[in-house]
């Protein structure tokens, strides 16, 4: 089966999987679930009428900054919208931790980088950095999701440095993404280029998951540090929502 076709329907799954987490954790009601679910499936489909068309395709397209607007933009529109919304603020707090984490076993799939890198059709370093970053996050998502599905205590320190190694994976595969691009913003001039990116199925990745993935992370430093709260403080700031 050639790459792109397993691709796409890897990272189809993938987004199907991360969606149904993230309605089912947020929303607590069928039609509230139905809403977000409905909302993160329209996302997905015009990141795939994007790519379809070749809207952030370089020099035709938009390129670097419209590939950067589409990364930056629905993250910031995620974390505004939780924010601005008690409901969703209340189910951040109760949407349990092991789902949070565990959404990021998805992340596996980084090795597609690997294999594409060794194919010679995605350029170093970009490709062996975003490849084994994600790979490893996701490996180790599993176990730590295992130990909080099943009650163990997990260290926080271990989660705050898992938390912030795949955080850090999203942020520089994005940066070194950017500027090994074609275009007048491309510092390394790397063989062949980052273009494929911008393409189906791959636009997948920067301008669906990562977004939603770098979210769900700010999520969990949040829950870290509600917990690490004395529960007074927390009790405090419900009453102040309501």
């Amino acid at each position: 089966m050639p790459i792109n076709l397993l691709a796409a329907i890897e990272l189809t799954a993938s987004a199907a999987i991360a969606i149904s987490v993230l309605a089912t954790g947020f929303g607590k009601q069928t039609n509230e679930r139905v809403r977000i679910a409905v909302w993160l499936g329209a996302w997905y489909v015009v990141v795939v009428l994007m790519a379809t068309f070749g809207v952030l395709t370089y020099p035709r397209g938009l390129g670097t900054p419209g590939l950067g607007a589409a990364v930056v933009a629905p993250f910031v529109t995620l974390v505004v919208v939780v924010l601005r919304s008690t409901s969703l603020r209340k189910a951040l707090r109760e949407i349990p931790l092991h789902a949070l984490v565990g959404v990021h076993a998805i992340r596996i799939l980084g090795v597609f980088f690997l294999v594409l890198y060794a194919q010679g059709r995605l350029p170093g370093p970009f490709a062996p950095l975003a490849g084994w970053g994600d790979t490893i996050t996701g490996v180790v998502a599993i176990p730590l999701t295992w130990w909080l599905v099943r009650g163990k205590t997990v260290p926080h320190p271990l989660l705050w440095l898992w938390n912030s190694f795949g955080m850090l994976d999203l942020v520089t595969a994005i940066g070194l993404g950017a500027v090994s691009a074609p275009g007048p913003l491309q510092l390394i001039a790397a063989s062949p280029g980052t273009t494929m990116m911008t393409t189906l199925p791959w636009l997948i990745i920067p301008a669906f998951i990562v977004p939603l993935l770098a979210a769900t992370h700010l999520a969990i430093y949040y829950r870290l540090m509600v917990q690490a709260t004395p529960a007074s403080e927390v009790d405090q700031a419900s009453q102040l929502e309501r």
